[in-house]
């Protein structure tokens, strides 16, 4: 566990937690009888795309499932400049991912792994509802 995972920058909270989702991602699609490499490239793609998590992280907000630390978080990564433009999603809707990448790095390195466990668990779920 990293000493003050609140002092960290924001996009290095956004890179560790672009990693951790993407496990959770391929691990819950395997779980779910996926096994075709193509369909389940496809699959995780609908989780993992900006837009996606863009919509996940808006959701919680929008709905007060963050606390005031979590949202905090949120705010910062937000607001990081990271000097790439994206290619495929609206400036809002990238900045919106890296927030949600952001928070899911945050308890990664905090060591909150009860509450980095609820927010996956609730991000895949909405992301399935949404696709329904």
């Amino acid at each position: 566990m990293i000493q003050d995972v609140r002092q960290m920058k924001s996009l290095a909270l956004a890179y560790m937690g672009d990693a951790v989702f993407e496990v959770h991602v391929r691990e819950h699609l395997l779980q779910s009888g996926q096994v075709k490499p193509n369909q389940l490239h496809q699959k995780a793609v609908s989780f993992v795309s900006g837009k996606a998590q863009a919509a996940v992280v808006l959701h919680w907000l929008d709905n007060g499932v963050l606390d005031e630390e979590e949202e905090r978080v949120v705010a910062r990564g937000r607001n990081a400049k990271s000097g790439s433009t994206p290619k495929n999603i609206s400036i809002q809707t990238y900045r919106y991912s890296t927030a949600f990448e952001a928070l899911i790095g945050y308890h990664y390195l905090s060591g909150n792994k009860k509450r980095l466990e609820e927010l996956l668990g609730q991000a895949v779920e909405f992301t399935e509802g949404r696709k329904q």
